[in-house]
């Protein structure tokens, strides 16, 4: 199986000058838990909600912002400040197999899908690959429990 057929291929970006702000909305709004930056298309960095939550704490001198019962202070920062760089990416023909031990060595939760060109065309996440596993297994099960 190829990491194309696993993939979300609809992804949210924010670009380096964002201010964190729009990642924090992405995040919270649209339930994600990773955000690649991108520069022309390219990945050059990616914020996590942990990234984000670190820069997010409660005692920075900010404006406030309620997130259902959680009030969070977001910071006039900018992307670029709290983006990781030297992202782990991967192609869509690698093998989900490869990509999932990559996430694992490198404890990363997500990794960027780029072509050929390099530009971004997906991102696979853990949940991705935990999905995956968990029906295929459902049905490895279904087929044990009917040979017995």
């Amino acid at each position: 199986m190829r990491v194309e057929e696993l993939m979300t291929s609809k992804v949210f970006t924010v670009e380096q000058q964002d201010l964190i702000d729009r990642a924090f909305f992405l995040i919270h709004y649209e339930k994600i838990r990773h955000l690649p930056v991108v520069k022309k298309g390219k990945v050059i960095g990616i914020v996590s909600d942990r990234d984000l939550y670190k820069a997010l704490g409660p005692k920075n001198n900010s404006n406030a912002i309620e997130a259902g019962a959680t009030e969070l202070h977001v910071i006039p920062k900018k992307i670029q400040n709290i983006m990781r760089r030297g992202v782990l990416t991967v192609n869509p023909d690698t093998y989900a197999s490869e990509a999932a031990a990559i996430m694992a060595d490198n404890k990363v939760g997500a990794l960027p899908v780029v072509n050929k060109d390099n530009k971004l065309v997906g991102i696979l996440s853990a949940t991705d690959v935990l999905r995956f596993f968990s029906k295929t297994e459902k049905n490895r099960e279904k087929t044990m429990s009917g040979n017995e």
